[in-house]
C-alpha cells in the first residue's frame, strides 16, 4: 500500500502552484514543531551546539522556521521531479557567481559541486546539468514507485545517476577525468566503514566523508559549492569558491576545507539547512556527546 500512496501523494502535490505547496509545506512545518517529535528533538540539539550564541527566544524561532523550510523543501520535491526542465528553470530567479562554476569548467580538469542540504537541493542537479553533463551519486530507496519517480524525476538533461558503490565511484572518476562535472552531498554521515574522519563542523566533531579528497587527489579536479536558497518565486541559485584548504595533501585539512565549504552555505541561509539530520553521529565513543 505504502508502494503506492506515497508517490501518489508526491505526484498531488506537484500538481499545486509552487506558492500553494509552500503554504502547504509551511503548514506541515507547523504542526511538526508543535507536536515536539523527533525531528523537532534533533534540530533542537543541532541548533543549540552550533548556534550557542543564541538566545532561548531566538532558538525557539530558528527551530520552528527549521522545521517549516524543510517541510517546504519535502512538498517542493513532488513538483521538482515531476516537472519539465523548462518548468524548472523558469522558477530559477536569480543566479550569484556563476563565473565562479564557469571559470573553473574552463580549466579542463574536471569540476566537483558540492551541494549541501540546505535550501532546495533537487533544483541544483538541473542547473548545473544544463551547463555541463553531469553525473550524481544515487541510493535507490525502498518503495520502488517512489523510486522510479525519483529515478526519473533526477535523470532529467545530462544527468547520470551512479550508484553508491565501488562502480559509481568508477563513473565519477572517469567523469572527472573527462573534463566534465559530478554532484556531491558533502555532509551526509557515511556509513560505517566507508571512509570518514572526525571532523570540527561548526565547532564540533562531525564524521565527514574522504570521498571527495580522494577524488581531489586521483584527478586534481577543482571544487566549488552551489546551493538552491528558497526565496519568493522560486529559488535562488548560489555559487561559491571551495575553501583553499580542501586541496591540502593532508587528510585532515581538507576535510576541514570541505566542512568550510558547507558552513559558508549554511551561513547565508541558516534556517533552510536541514537541521533535523543527525550529522553529529557515529562519532567515536572518546568524542560523542551525551546529548546526541
Amino acid at each position: 500500500m505504502k508502494n503506492i500512496v506515497v508517490p501518489l501523494i508526491f505526484k498531488c502535490l506537484a500538481c499545486l502552484p509552487l506558492s500553494a505547496a509552500r503554504i502547504f509545506g509551511a503548514f506541515l512545518g507547523y504542526c511538526v514543531w508543535l507536536t515536539k517529535g523527533r525531528s523537532y528533538r534533533i534540530t533542537l540539539l543541532n541548533v543549540k551546539k552550533c548556534f550557542p550564541e543564541l538566545n532561548d527566544l531566538q532558538i525557539r524561532c530558528f527551530v520552528r522556521e527549521s522545521l517549516i523550510e524543510t517541510m517546504k523543501t519535502i512538498v517542493e520535491a513532488g513538483a521538482i521531479w515531476s516537472h519539465s526542465a523548462a518548468w524548472l528553470h523558469s522558477k530559477i530567479v536569480a543566479i550569484e557567481g556563476e563565473d565562479i562554476l564557469r571559470a573553473e569548467l574552463a580549466k579542463g580538469k574536471g569540476l566537483l559541486v558540492l551541494s549541501p542540504h540546505i535550501g532546495n537541493w533537487e533544483v541544483v542537479g538541473p542547473y548545473i546539468a544544463n551547463i555541463s553533463p553531469l553525473t550524481v551519486l544515487y541510493q535507490p530507496l525502498e518503495l520502488p514507485a517512489l523510486n522510479q519517480l525519483i529515478f526519473v524525476g533526477r535523470s532529467k538533461l545530462n544527468i547520470s545517476l551512479a550508484p553508491t558503490n565501488r562502480k559509481g565511484v568508477c563513473m565519477l572518476l572517469k567523469a572527472l577525468q573527462q573534463g566534465t562535472t559530478i554532484g556531491i552531498l558533502p555532509d551526509q554521515v557515511p556509513d560505517k566503514g566507508s571512509g570518514a574522519e572526525p571532523v570540527n563542523f561548526f565547532g564540533h566533531p562531525a564524521m565527514t566523508m574522504s570521498l571527495v579528497h580522494s577524488l581531489i587527489e586521483r584527478t586534481h579536479c577543482r571544487v566549488v559549492s552551489v546551493f538552491a536558497k528558497r526565496v519568493k518565486g522560486g529559488f535562488n541559485i548560489i555559487i561559491l569558491p571551495a575553501a583553499t584548504e580542501i586541496y591540502s595533501e593532508n587528510l585532515n585539512e581538507s576535510l576541514r576545507g570541505l566542512n568550510l565549504c558547507v558552513e559558508a552555505c549554511v551561513r547565508l541561509a541558516p534556517t533552510q539547512y536541514q537541521w533535523e539530520y543527525s550529522r553529529f553521529r557515529s562519532l567515536p565513543l572518546h568524542l560523542r556527546d551525551p546529548d546526541t
